[in-house]
């Protein structure tokens, strides 16, 4: 049976290989809940635009007819035009900000949220091997960046577009034979402007690249704060940074000088179509057939397109850095969500427990080839309430184990039984259901002692709270907290001791009342007192649970009904701890190290 989870697999709807447009249009599908919203969004962008064309269309008249005298009433009624269009471009105005900025924070915030639920759903494999600083910059950078794409540069590409369309329609209306002049230039623009915009997909893609390294560099610091300090590394760390951080500054450099030389280039290109109107007016033809406010009027209009011309290729810029942040999201929405095929409901199981034949190995990042076995033909049997201890030296595949009964991992061949079937037919949730488990690395949430006791049973009362929080032992340090068990105990616990931390671990484990029990060197971080405290309740709860212990120390699993020895993925010995002493083989030889 090939292995599933251990292989990070993409969609056929490659994001890195998609255009750019095919890339807008999956954004624009998640902006369909709000289209009535996007639609009152681009109502209020061409009615600014016409606005503005409108305003610049009585150019002409106001020059022949208003200025000389030939129509009085075109100026009677100048004042009042202009106040009534500049009150309903404001309001068109207003009504696109404000409606594209609502749907642009509606679809990221749905983006957000629908990449972070991805990412949580992901196999262990994909967060083996991916930076959590990188999936944070995703998370956080990058949606930023669609954001941009979505309100600021939806805004001026269509509303200086329409503005633009409105006044080489103007020019054209007024004189096609000077207009034709600025229809020379367009095709060098838009070739320009495809190069650029490649050139600005390129650099935003090493920007998101250089702030994940960012994220992850300072990430990586913080969580090691202690350590740096302990072995004098803050140099280190510092220009460690600092080369980083010089990475990121000039990726942003290199796109803010293709910003800064496209602009003026496309205004260089614009001038040459300015100064070649300017001398064909000096025809005989031209001069006598174009008024003077015909003239003013084209030439206004050409002058007047710099601006909007300067806001669509700076724009180009932002639109080209929010594809880049939708193809960087994009390549991991398209990765597959952890695989849950089974089918069987679970409710409670009866306790049962069996390996057969069972091998395992991970997969390299880089191939499909197969390392070595990180488990092979692993077989053993357990009953109801019988306790299984897994010992051996670091690396032998004890943990392994226990990620493959919770199906981190999927067995390479052979297969897991509870209750008779093999786990890959149950639902994950049903699955893992079934288990408490406290590892060694004891990860707590920065929230009260109670509820980081309750994680696993958000429903429990009060009562089976402190029940769970005296067995483990919580409560003689929880007494003397400023609130008790109400207490907030910081980002993973930082207010409490190593010990005082397995603890509230253990109260988490026994408070879900779970039929299998994982423990992974559970009071490892206790002291003497403490786990003979803590022994006494695991003797407790495992008398009706079946349960698996991951221990170093020989001394916390001499009770146990069954022992195995692993070395190297195999099961070297297996029995009581009688029966092993008295082989006088690998265990009996790590029993005389420790105690001797």
């Amino acid at each position: 049976m090939a292995s599933s989870s251990t292989k990070i697999a993409l969609s056929s709807s490659d994001s890195n290989n998609a255009t750019t447009w095919q890339n807008f249009k999956r954004l624009v599908s998640y902006a369909k809940p709000y289209k009535l919203g996007f639609v009152a969004a681009i109502l209020g962008m061409l009615g600014y635009a016409f606005i503005d064309v409108y305003f610049l269309s009585k150019l002409q008249p106001l020059l022949d007819e208003g200025l000389s005298g030939d129509n009085v009433d075109f100026m009677k009624w100048a004042p009042l035009f202009i106040i009534s269009a500049f009150i309903i471009r404001g309001l068109a105005h207003f009504v696109a900000n404000y409606c594209l900025s609502w749907v642009g924070n509606n679809v990221v915030a749905d983006l957000r949220q629908k990449l972070f639920e991805h990412i949580m759903a992901m196999p262990v494999a994909f967060h083996d091997k991916q930076s959590t600083g990188a999936l944070i910059s995703k998370i956080t950078f990058d949606t930023e960046q669609v954001l941009n794409s979505v309100s600021k540069s939806i805004l001026v590409i269509v509303q200086q577009s329409a503005f633009v369309l409105g006044l080489v329609g103007l020019m054209f209306y007024y004189s096609w034979h000077l207009s034709l002049i600025f229809l020379l230039i367009i095709p060098v623009i838009a070739v320009i402007v495809t190069l650029v915009s490649k050139r600005f997909r390129k650099v935003s893609k090493n920007i998101q690249g250089a702030m994940g390294e960012v994220t992850t560099a300072a990430e990586q610091t913080f969580n090691g704060h202690k350590v740096v300090l302990t072995f004098g590394g803050q140099q280190r760390e510092f220009d460690r940074f600092g080369k980083i951080n010089k990475h990121n500054r000039q990726q942003r450099m290199k796109m803010m000088a293709t910003k800064s030389a496209s602009v003026p280039i496309i205004q260089v290109i614009a001038s040459f179509a300015l100064a070649f109107v300017f001398y064909a007016i000096t025809s005989d033809t031209l001069r006598d057939t174009i008024s003077q406010g015909t003239f003013v009027s084209v030439i206004t209009y050409m002058v007047m397109l710099l601006r909007p011309l300067k806001m669509l290729t700076n724009v180009n810029a932002e639109f080209q850095q929010g594809m880049a942040a939708c193809v960087s999201i994009f390549s991991i929405l398209d990765h597959e969500k952890e695989k849950d095929n089974g089918d069987k409901k679970l409710a409670r199981a009866s306790g049962t427990l069996s390996f057969k034949h069972v091998d395992f190995s991970y997969v390299k990042s880089d191939t499909t080839q197969e390392v070595k076995l990180a488990l092979s033909d692993l077989t053993f049997d357990l009953s109801p309430g019988e306790t299984l201890a897994l010992v051996g030296r670091s690396g032998s595949g004890k943990s392994t184990a226990s990620s493959l009964l919770l199906r981190f991992y999927d067995a390479t061949s052979g297969e897991i039984l509870i209750d008779d079937t093999n786990i890959e037919q149950f639902e994950l949730k049903d699955l893992r259901k079934q288990f408490s488990y406290v590892s060694q690395q004891v990860v707590l949430f920065n929230d009260t002692l109670s509820n980081n006791i309750a994680y696993g049973k958000p429903e429990a009362t009060e009562a089976e709270i402190i029940a769970a929080a005296k067995s483990a032992h919580v409560m003689e340090f929880s007494v003397n907290m400023p609130q008790g068990l109400e207490t907030n105990i910081g980002e993973n616990g930082a207010l409490l001791s190593g010990g005082q931390r397995q603890r509230v671990a253990i109260a988490r484990a026994l408070l879900c009342d779970a039929p299998f029990l994982i423990l992974d060197e559970a009071t490892s971080a206790l002291d003497t007192e403490s786990e003979r405290h803590i022994q006494d309740a695991l003797q407790t709860l495992q008398q009706n649970r079946t349960s698996i212990v991951i221990a170093h120390r020989l001394s916390t699993i001499e009770s146990a009904d069954k022992i195995i020895v692993m070395d190297q993925g195999k099961i070297v010995e297996q029995g009581t701890h009688q029966s092993l002493l008295a082989k006088q083989g690998a265990y009996a030889q790590l029993h005389s190290f420790q105690f001797e």
